[in-house]
């Protein structure tokens, strides 16, 4: 292993604020990568292939939590929920149920975030603030009883501006703040604003993050 995981997890963490966590993004790369952060402390891994995902958690320690990251298809949420601790990227009405009703089937109450969709380029999924205020103003998900909805989440645009990135972080935390006291004023869970990457995470973390998702910086090059 030419990659020096424990050293660029630490520098990682050395960056991060108490109250941040880190979702060391572990997609592509292979489990004794994950065995060694996770013998200096890591316990919340990212994945974004429901095989991949299977099959790390079934040779790795039982206490990994594992996040879902990445678009995440309706038809997939069953092969994931008997594991997943957090699907981080709902991004219409209909997964939630899906994930819900999948929930059931096996007894786990999913947590799951909201992704936003900001930046200007098109490949992103994600609700607009209209479609998420709608979404949520209609009510529907109240009725969800085995999902948690726990925050939002959101990448910004991929530009080296660090001004634009921060403004559109900043409007997703603004967002975070209006949701909270619309729905969940008193629901503690909902806490969490996921954003901020290998490349701008610093930047995330000025801009009110709680949790950070960083797979170069601490893996290196993804091995496909």
């Amino acid at each position: 292993m030419n990659i020096d995981v424990a050293h660029n997890l630490k520098e990682v963490l050395s960056h991060l604020p108490q109250g941040v966590k880190l979702v060391a993004i572990s997609k592509f790369h292979p489990k004794e990568y994950i065995e060694v952060a996770y013998s200096v402390g890591q316990r919340i891994f990212g994945e974004s292939h429901e095989q991949e995902i299977r099959e790390k958690s079934e040779v790795l320690p039982k206490d990994i939590q594992w996040h879902f990251i990445g678009h995440l298809q309706s038809n997939k949420v069953k092969y994931i929920v008997p594991y997943i601790h957090m699907i981080e990227a709902v991004d219409s009405l209909k997964l939630l149920k899906e994930i819900d009703k999948q929930a059931a089937k096996v007894d786990r109450t999913i947590n799951v975030l909201l992704e936003l969709h900001i930046a200007e380029e098109e490949t992103k999924y994600g609700f607009s603030f209209d479609a998420c205020r709608e979404m949520l103003k209609q009510g529907e998900w109240k009725s969800l009883e085995h999902i948690r909805i726990c925050g939002l989440m959101m990448m910004a645009s991929n530009v080296d501006d660090e001004n634009q990135i921060a403004k559109e972080m900043l409007m997703a935390a603004d967002f975070f703040d209006e949701v909270k006291r619309e729905y969940f004023a008193d629901a503690d869970y909902f806490c969490e604003r996921s954003w901020g990457m290998s490349h701008d995470y610093k930047i995330g973390v000025k801009c009110r993050s709680t949790m950070v998702r960083v797979g170069t910086a601490i893996f290196g090059p993804r091995v496909y």
